[in-house]
């Protein structure tokens, strides 16, 4: 197993495919095998290399809080690991913005950027209804079935069939996060902020939200679209918060167009 040593903690980190290289990076609590609807359609025609975030998966779970920062430094080290120079980044929910946070730090690192699901933060950031916050904030009174079963409404669209829903589950069954790295992670979200920021950012990027997402609203998208010079949105009715389940046909699309592009 590929792992690579970042500040004394080791980060697990996959490859898949061949072409030019893309970089997958999971939101809040996910491990990376929950990219598992995308990423085989991304690796037809592209090299794709996911990694655990520090304190999910197989990745170490040191003290946190895990700074936005520190976790694209994470995924920096990742790319050296794999012998990786410049790539296209595609970050979902907080993976998206540890993706804000590596263009801004590594800018010659970085072809384009897809920004799924996800916000600048700061004051700017549009905040979700209190139900779905509180749900953040309550992962260590409940079981991990519970967890994911109470989140439902908030990431998923009504029209999910439920058999996608479970399929989802399974997946994050095998490598479920402790309360100690999701606390890790969220800490770094909540102290995070980009806005200001994000004119700086001069790669071509796709900016794609869910239309009903509860958990991220898709005004955050708008916010980001508007502050990233160039950038383009794209909205996917049907679908909330996890839009590679809602819509995966949909999103796969979106992204393949945008990526083709970049590369001729």
């Amino acid at each position: 197993m590929p792992f690579v040593e970042n500040h004394a903690v080791n980060i697990y980190w996959d490859e898949q495919g061949a072409g030019a290289p893309v970089l997958l990076i999971m939101g809040l609590g996910y491990p990376s095998c929950m990219w598992h609807r995308t990423r085989p359609g991304l690796a037809i025609r592209y090299r794709t290399v996911a990694l655990d975030n520090r304190g999910v998966g197989q990745s170490d779970v040191p003290p946190g809080p895990y700074q936005m920062a520190l976790m694209a430094s994470d995924a920096a080290a990742v790319l050296d690991a794999a012998g990786v120079k410049r790539a296209h980044i595609f970050g979902v929910s907080m993976g998206g913005m540890i993706a804000q946070e590596f263009a801004l730090q590594y800018p010659d690192r970085v072809y384009s950027l897809v920004l799924g699901c996800t916000a600048p933060g700061g004051p700017n950031a549009v905040k979700a209804e209190p139900e779905a916050r509180d749900l953040l904030m309550a992962r260590g009174k409940m079981t991990p079935d519970q967890a994911m079963e109470a989140s439902v409404p908030y990431i998923y669209a009504p029209t999910t069939p439920r058999a996608r829903i479970e399929e989802d589950f399974a997946v994050r069954r095998k490598r479920f996060t402790s309360l100690q790295g999701y606390m890790a992670q969220l800490q770094g979200i909540i102290s995070w902020e980009a806005y200001s920021r994000l004119s700086t950012i001069r790669v071509p990027t796709l900016v794609i939200h869910g239309e009903s997402d509860r958990l991220v609203p898709p005004a955050n998208g708008r916010l980001i679209a508007e502050g990233i010079p160039g950038a383009r949105l794209v909205v996917l009715p049907q679908a909330s918060h996890i839009f590679t389940t809602d819509q995966p046909d949909a999103a796969l699309d979106a992204i393949l167009d945008f990526l083709s592009e970049q590369s001729s």
